[in-house]
């Protein structure tokens, strides 16, 4: 039974939520402080994480980032702020999806499954995919460049092992989405420009001039050819 951490300070948005999640045969802890869902993120090591960005104790933000550096856990932000930058802001933290208030608990419930099938899909034995100087192992959910260790999320690890497995391939924005979110949800194809920043903020040494993942300019993304 897979466990989900809601961390929510309105108590009938949490209800709703634990009720349809525990419909589906997940699993439901709560939270309605940033803090003391920090501190569960760590103890009950939840399989996801779904988020509120306006929390008192500890802003979400924060949560996400300390959650990132600590633990391989995808997380779901659900907040009411609207704007487009406070999207990318928390993406950028590392969350894996971005839902907005209001909503639709089944569509939560949707993209739950959706990231949760998504790491699921990075997991399961299969060859390491060597690339450049660039391992990727799926077994160990590790990345070497070299023999430096890398520290990806679970969308950032998916972006990168797709790409790197057909080196040239030229990705759209809205292909890569579907990489992450198991389908593609309207059109917020900027997600994957939030999260290729943070992949190469880890990957390349330079991310003014990328050595391994280029932009196609009005296309999207592709990993570098061994003859480049």
């Amino acid at each position: 039974m897979k466990k989900i951490l809601i961390v929510e300070d309105e108590p009938s948005l949490t209800r709703i939520l634990r009720s349809y999640l525990e419909k589906e045969g997940f699993s439901v802890i709560t939270a309605s402080r940033g803090d003391t869902g920090y501190d569960l993120s760590l103890t009950e090591n939840p399989d996801l994480i779904l988020l509120d960005l306006n929390l008192p104790g500890m802003d979400g933000m924060d949560v996400a980032r300390e959650v990132n550096k600590q633990k391989n856990i995808p997380i779901i932000m659900v907040t009411a702020r609207v704007e487009e930058i406070d999207k990318l802001k928390g993406l950028e933290t590392g969350a894996d999806d971005y839902i907005s208030k209001p909503f639709s608990p089944r569509e939560v419930v949707a993209r739950v499954k959706a990231v949760l099938r998504r790491v699921e899909k990075t997991n399961p034995s299969k060859t390491k995919v060597q690339v450049l100087d660039i391992t990727i192992d799926p077994d160990a959910h590790l990345v070497l460049r070299g023999d430096q260790e890398l520290e990806l999320t679970p969308s950032e690890f998916s972006l990168l092992k797709v790409m790197a497995e057909n080196p040239g391939r030229v990705y759209s924005r809205f292909q890569l989405l579907e990489v992450i979110q198991g389908q593609a949800y309207e059109g917020y194809e900027r997600t994957i420009d939030a999260h290729i920043k943070n992949l190469r903020i880890k990957l390349e040494r330079d991310t003014r001039n990328p050595h391994y993942v280029k932009t196609v300019f009005g296309i999207g993304y592709r990993f570098a050819r061994e003859d480049e």
